[in-house]
């Protein structure tokens, strides 16, 4: 992989170039932590090169961005934290594996950073988010970005998004105690889902729909915020 970290950036669009940062979130510090996922496994070259020029600084608040290209889960408010670098690479590799990913559903938008990766790597992404106030700052930031392929809605994710299914793959960044059927039944044939199921110990699982029904990957043992149902905006509340 010495080829592919050596290789010049084409970035996505001119708002990812003035973004780049500088110093702790500068293109040396992103390559530092490409080079930490390589060495954990991660192969795909398209979704480390989406990791390579996202500037995730720009999704964290700014007190935190020295921290910002750390493999580590950060929190961004709310409860909720912006998912660790590995994990979200893992996710995105395993939904794309057996070709492409077209449409892709998000449950739990949180900061936006996952749907910014997953828009490099499809042609269309719908991702829903139930706190109102993180929804809002992520498409600030998507919007930042010019990722105009990118849905945000705000919503219940334990029911997907019915008007815009069927989907290619759907990633979940939040656990539940089982398995939503309104996801599995949202997946094209052929599709999959990458979801961490569980309650204080948790397991990444991964679902492939075929004609008969569903097979079942372990993917490991993960650590994700539950999945909660309902709506919560707090925008006039000051609750963080």
């Amino acid at each position: 992989m010495k080829d592919f970290l050596e290789s010049p950036l084409v970035y996505p669009n001119p708002a990812y170039a003035e973004h780049q940062g500088v110093g702790m979130t500068s293109q040396r510090t992103r390559n530092r932590l490409v080079e930490r996922l390589i060495s954990l496994g991660v192969a795909d070259e398209a979704v480390l090169t989406a990791i390579r020029v996202t500037p995730r600084h720009l999704f964290i608040d700014e007190a935190l961005s020295s921290r910002a290209y750390e493999d580590t889960a950060l929190p961004i408010g709310y409860g909720q934290t912006i998912s660790q670098p590995w994990v979200v690479a893992k996710m995105a590799a395993w939904l794309k594996a057996t070709g492409s990913i077209s449409r892709v559903l998000e449950i739990g938008t949180g900061s936006g950073y996952q749907a910014a990766i997953l828009g490099l790597l499809s042609k269309e992404v719908y991702s829903l988010e139930r706190i109102e106030p993180l929804l809002l700052k992520a498409q600030k930031v998507i919007n930042q970005l010019k990722l105009p392929n990118v849905y945000i809605d705000y919503a219940d994710g334990y029911w997907g998004w019915p008007k815009q299914a069927p989907f290619d793959a759907i990633i979940s960044a939040a656990s539940p105690e089982r398995v939503p059927e309104a996801l599995l039944e949202q997946l094209n044939e052929g599709g999959r889902l990458v979801i961490p199921i569980g309650g204080d110990t948790q397991q990444l699982m991964g679902y492939t729909r075929t004609s008969t029904g569903y097979q079942e990957t372990y993917l490991g043992d993960v650590l994700f915020v539950p999945m909660l149902s309902g709506l919560d905006s707090r925008l006039d509340k000051g609750i963080s």
